[in-house]
């Protein structure tokens, strides 16, 4: 039987005087950064995403996904461990869990990103007037929510759940190569039902895919020094 999954996405902030480091102590940072990154990924799922141009206040997101939360604390030790994260603060960090939905058949026990180009992540919290809506009636308005989603093929929604376990009650994450076609598609769900149920959907994030080299050469505009071997 398939099982539940953790997901952190944990947002950084670069001090700008990091910049003002040499070039080789730069890429030491991001090394240490890298090695961390890729001893989580040999098994569970990382990626990274670049807010360069995107937000103000945040730069780079690490997405992560583990079985149990001890894994994705180990690996935060791990990864606070490098030069590069004490130049960093985390102005945003959100943590959920996967879980069977109540409205739909399609929902997952993992998030299974589709690896395009733009991540949109938010918080997501509804009214208590909501929950105090009959069952089934929920469901006939989450119908309707779900089929204005299907009018977009092009973008792929990943659910996770917080209830408890942080601040927001879901945490929604949105990927497709079309920003514009998730625009619309945000801009559409403000017509139906089950937007009048909803306390709050921000910050939104938009974040460019990347591997962890690429985000972290997009802090500084450097690529990674590899030293040559005498």
């Amino acid at each position: 039987m398939p099982s539940r999954h953790f997901v952190k996405y944990t947002f950084l902030q670069i001090d700008r005087a990091w910049l003002r480091l040499d070039d080789a102590e730069r890429s030491d940072h991001k090394r240490e950064f890298i090695a961390a990154c890729e001893d989580f990924g040999h098994d569970h799922l990382l990626r990274t995403f670049s807010l360069i141009g995107t937000r103000g206040d945040t730069d780079l997101m690490v997405l992560t996904q583990a079985e149990n939360l001890e894994r994705i604390h180990e690996f935060h030790v791990v990864l606070q461990q490098s030069g590069l994260m004490k130049w960093c603060t985390i102005p945003y960090s959100f943590l959920a869990m996967t879980k069977e939905s109540e409205y739909s058949d399609e929902s997952r026990l993992e998030v299974r990103p589709a690896h395009a180009k733009y991540l949109f992540v938010y918080p997501f919290v509804k009214t208590r007037a909501w929950y105090n809506l009959p069952a089934d009636e929920r469901w006939r308005i989450m119908q309707a929510h779900i089929k204005v989603g299907k009018e977009f093929p092009s973008i792929d929604l990943n659910t996770s759940y917080s209830f408890g376990l942080d601040d927001q009650e879901f945490v929604v994450a949105f990927e497709t190569d079309n920003p514009s076609d998730f625009l619309d598609l945000v801009q559409k769900l403000r017509t139906t039902e089950s937007s009048l149920y909803t306390l709050r959907d921000t910050p939104t994030f938009t974040c460019v895919s990347a591997s962890v080299e690429r985000a972290l050469g997009a802090l500084d505009g450097a690529t990674l020094q590899v030293p040559v071997l005498e």
